[in-house]
C-alpha cells in the first residue's frame, strides 16, 4: 500500500521533536536508541520496568557520554492499551522494535500476538498523538521468505503467504496454534499490512518496515547475550556446536545490527520511502553470506588462539553433507533508496567478538 505523492507527509530530523523506541532494552533496539542519540535526536525509550539496571543501565549511560542527543526512559508495555500515550507525545516519529513472548517458552498463539495482535495498541497511541509523521516497523526475513528453488534470491516484493500451495499442510493461520515457525512469519507480516493500512486511513503519517535477516554484530551488555544469532557465535567460539538446524547445517545470511539501527534512523529520515516501504537488511553481497563450515573458519582466523571452535559437522577440512543453498537475499534496496553503507562481514564478526572480551565472556586476544 502507498500513499500517492500529493498525500505525502514530510521526512523527520532531530529538529522534528522527539522520536519514540519501542522495545528500547533489546538487542536490536538500543542501537537503534544509540544510532538516534548519536544523530542528535530527543529519544523516548519504551521499556516494561526502568528499575532493572541490568536492562537499562547501558541506555542511561548514553546521556553521559558526550553525544548530541538525549535519553529518556518512559515505562511502556506492550500488553496494555493505552501504555505508549505519555511516551509517543510529541513525537515526529515512533520505531517500534518492541515485541512480547517470542522467545522459545512461549506457545505459538503468543508469538503470534506478540508480533502482531498488539500492534494495535502502538497504532492507537500513534494516532491519539497526532503529531507522528513516520512508524517504522522492525519486522522480519521471515514475513518475505517462503518456498523457493536453491539460490533464490528474496526480494521486498516477496511475502511469506507466497507459494502456499508448496507448504506443509499445517503452514496457514488456522494453523497458527500448533505451529511457532508459521506464527511469527504470520503474525510479523499481519504487523505490517496493519501499520500501512493504518496509516493511509489516518493520513497523518506514513509506515514503513526494516526487514533483518541473521542480526549479529556487537552486544551492548550482558542483557543482550540472551537469544539470537549473536549468541551463537559466542557459542561456537566457546567450542559449542551449532545445533539449530540439523548437523548445525545452514546458510547464514548476516547483518550488522549497527546496520539494522541506521536503516531504521535513515528509513524515519527518507524523502524516499513511502508508505508501504519495507527494506530487507541482510548481506550487502555474497561475502556476507556464509554457510555454518565457512562463518567456522572466518571465526578462527580471528581466533586462532582458541583451539576448538564449534560449528557443523565435519568430515576432515570440509562439512560432513551439503547444505541448502538458502535464503539468499541482500540490502540492495536499502542501500539505493536510503543510502545505507553497510558494514564488511569482517568488521561485523570483528566487533561481535571484540564486545564479548569487554564483557569478560572471552578471553582477550591479538585478534586480526
Amino acid at each position: 500500500m502507498t500513499d500517492s505523492n500529493s498525500s505525502r507527509t514530510p521526512a523527520v530530523s532531530p529538529a522534528d521533536g522527539p522520536v519514540a523506541v519501542t522495545g528500547a532494552s533489546g538487542y536490536v533496539g538500543s542501537w537503534i536508541v544509540r544510532e538516534l542519540v548519536e544523530h542528535g535526536y530527543q529519544v523516548h525509550s519504551c521499556v516494561r520496568d526502568p528499575g532493572r539496571p541490568d536492562k537499562v543501565d547501558h541506555l542511561l549511560a548514553m546521556n553521559d557520554q558526550g553525544l548530541p542527543g538525549t535519553n529518556t526512559l518512559f515505562t511502556a508495555n506492550l500488553l496494555r492499551r493505552g501504555s505508549y500515550d505519555a511516551a509517543f507525545e510529541g513525537c515526529s516519529a515512533v520505531i517500534h522494535a518492541g515485541a512480547v513472548l517470542t522467545r522459545h517458552q512461549a506457545t505459538p498463539q503468543q508469538v503470534y500476538d506478540g508480533c502482531f495482535t498488539v500492534v494495535e495498541h502502538v497504532i492507537e497511541s500513534v494516532c491519539k498523538a497526532g503529531t507522528v509523521r513516520r512508524l517504522v516497523l522492525t519486522s522480519s526475513f521471515s514475513a518475505v521468505s517462503h518456498p523457493a528453488d536453491e539460490g533464490y534470491v528474496y526480494t521486498e516484493e516477496d511475502w511469506c503467504t507466497d507459494n502456499i500451495e508448496a507448504r506443509s499442510s499445517d503452514w496457514s493461520e488456522e494453523n497458527i496454534p500448533n505451529n511457532r515457525h508459521a506464527a511469527y512469519a504470520f503474525g510479523k507480516a499481519r504487523a505490517e499490512e496493519a501499520i500501512y493500512r493504518a496509516a493511509e486511513d489516518d493520513g497523518r503519517f506514513e509506515s514503513m518496515s526494516i526487514l533483518p535477516l541473521n542480526v549479529i554484530g556487537p552486544v551492548m551488555c550482558a542483557n543482550h547475550d540472551d537469544g539470537g544469532w549473536q549468541v551463537w557465535i559466542r557459542r561456537m567460539l566457546q567450542g559449542e556446536p551449532f545445533t539449530l538446524t540439523p548437523g548445525g547445517r545452514m546458510l547464514w545470511n548476516n547483518v550488522d545490527v549497527r546496520d539494522v539501527a541506521r536503516a531504521h534512523r535513515l528509513c524515519a529520515e527518507s524523502t524516499v520511502a513511502r508508505n508501504g516501504s519495507r527494506y530487507i537488511l541482510a548481506a550487502s553481497d555474497r561475502s556476507g553470506e556464509l554457510f555454518t563450515w565457512q562463518l567456522q573458519a572466518k571465526l578462527k582466523q580471528l581466533r586462532p588462539d582458541i583451539p576448538n571452535i564449534g560449528g557443523e559437522e565435519m568430515d576432515g577440512d570440509r562439512p560432513k553433507e551439503p547444505t541448502f543453498d538458502k535464503p539468499r537475499s541482500y540490502c540492495t534496496l536499502a542501500r539505493r533508496e536510503l543510502g545505507l553503507a553497510p558494514y564488511s562481514i569482517d568488521e561485523s564478526l570483528q566487533a561481535t567478538v571484540d564486545s564479548y572480551v569487554r564483557l569478560g565472556v572471552l578471553p582477550g586476544s591479538g585478534s586480526v
